[in-house]
């Protein structure tokens, strides 16, 4: 049979809305919206008929499915919640760092009218919108003042505009970081206004390199934390000490750019190499930027510590409004870190911490509770095994890490890997897992108590999405 004979098989728009099974459907939705879906749905089959990806016209209950979904799949948000279940506590992919309880009911409570945002209570008369959390971050980081913009490459941005425009930057050319979404140090700079001055070599840096380097115009050390790369091999670098003695000597500001952002000694708990914050400030680093959403734990936002003659000024910068951060993201921000006043408070409610510090018998526990509440509601041609893993920090911190955790590899008969991870994908609540040696895997690490309801309703969905195809 020609496509031209298949294509005029295909109804027409207002022959499928007279269809008593779409009926209901208009109680349901705007006419409109119905109209739209109708259409959409029939240039899909017609496409598919020309494309030869279908060698038959859609029969009416195939039709009316079809509608169905797209009104559904109209009426979700485009933003929407997903379950992680990669083992990347961090992935920017989907949102970087769950929020703390707290941080959620901050954010409801001060969305739902207005706030004192730019008041001061106290005296009556116009605040400013930072200091609802400045205080808090040099309590914190024993630093003298503190600023806050919408995210950490603004906050490189900000200092760089502000202490070195039309002066020279000297960076480490092994620091000459991407930071994400093609953004790079250089690019930052350059935009700045500062101008770059590369010292050393790609994998090694003497302090010789940066004393050669210095001039009447050097305003800033600029080091830069590899927070989302590592360099192993014949290496050098130069420390942040030494870069202090280097700076104390000429008089010359020490920036720290730390990326992600530990406010909490994460080494204890196996997880080396990401300095924290206060820890930077003692070694004599005069401003430390770092991002809110990464190790932190909290919203996206970019955070600024530091000295007080250098800080003062970003304050009254141009970009500062540019680079403000909305009420929402500061209402997360404060929640979130006045845990931090208590380290085993944070390490218990702030959830990227809780992931990251689990231990290899709690998420074996875990894996086994989550197996136990999904046999319970899920058909019997599911099968679920524990499998030993690793998961990873994500969102550029600690990028050699790999922690040891439990993994559930869903097994449903007859259908591969690919089909389970794109149905649950696919779901009303999507399932985000992993495909590895042939199996789809899902890392217990980051699915959360809350998730278990959502990802039953997920895989149950997914089950029947799956047959339907098969029939």
């Amino acid at each position: 049979m020609s496509v031209q004979v298949l294509l005029k098989q295909i109804p027409k728009v207002d022959r499928v809305l007279g269809w008593p099974e779409i009926a209901p459907l208009l109680e349901q939705f705007p006419r409109s919206e119905l109209l739209r879906a109708i259409r959409t749905c029939l240039d899909r089959f017609r496409e598919q008929l020309i494309t030869g990806d279908s060698q038959s016209a859609p029969e009416p209950h195939l039709i009316v499915a079809v509608v169905r979904d797209e009104l559904s799949r109209r009426k979700r948000m485009n933003l929407q919640p997903v379950i992680n279940g990669t083992g990347v506590v961090i992935h920017t992919n989907l949102g970087r760092s769950p929020l703390a309880s707290l941080a959620e009911e901050a954010i409801h409570s001060v969305s739902q009218g207005y706030s004192n945002l730019e008041y001061n209570l106290a005296n009556g008369d116009r605040g400013g919108r930072t200091t609802h959390v400045e205080g808090l971050i040099r309590e914190l980081t024993g630093a003298e003042v503190a600023l806050v913009v919408n995210n950490n490459a603004a906050a490189v941005m900000l200092a760089l505009s502000t202490l070195a425009v039309n002066r020279e930057v000297i960076v480490s050319r092994g620091e000459l970081v991407e930071i994400g979404g093609s953004f790079r140090i250089p690019d930052v700079m350059r935009h700045s206004g500062a101008t770059l001055v590369e010292v050393g070599a790609t994998n090694r840096t003497h302090v010789s390199d940066y004393h050669a380097a210095l001039s009447d115009s050097t305003a800033l050390l600029l080091k830069v934390h590899a927070s989302n790369f590592a360099i192993v091999g014949f290496t050098a670098e130069v420390t942040l000490d030494e870069l202090v003695i280097i700076g104390r000597e000429r008089g010359i500001p020490v920036m720290f750019d730390a990326g992600s952002g530990c406010l909490v000694d994460l080494t204890p708990h196996g997880i080396r190499g990401e300095p924290t914050v206060s820890q930077l400030l003692a070694q004599g680093a005069d401003i430390v930027t770092f991002s809110g959403d990464k190790l932190l734990g909290g919203p996206q936002a970019g955070i600024i510590a530091g000295r007080r003659d250098l800080l003062e000024p970003m304050k009254r910068h141009p970009l500062m409004r540019a680079f403000r951060a909305d009420k929402l993201s500061l209402a997360a921000l404060e929640a979130t870190l006045r845990l931090y006043r208590d380290e085993y408070l944070a390490l218990r409610e702030v959830p990227t911490l809780r992931m990251l510090t689990m231990t290899r018998d709690e998420l074996s526990r875990w894996a086994g509770l989550i197996i136990r509440r999904l046999k319970r509601l899920i058909p019997a041609e599911v099968m679920f095994y524990k499998q030993k893993g690793e998961s990873s920090a994500g969102g550029g911190s600690v990028p050699l890490l790999q922690l040891p955790t439990t993994l559930i590899e869903i097994r449903i008969q007859d259908v591969s890997p690919s089909q389970i991870e794109a149905a649950l994908r696919r779901a009303a609540t999507p399932v985000i897992g992993r495909i590895h040696q042939n199996r789809f895997l899902l890392d217990v690490r980051t699915i959360a108590d809350r998730d278990i309801l959502a990802l039953t309703a997920s895989i149950r969905e997914a089950v029947t999405a799956l047959t339907r195809k098969d029939q």
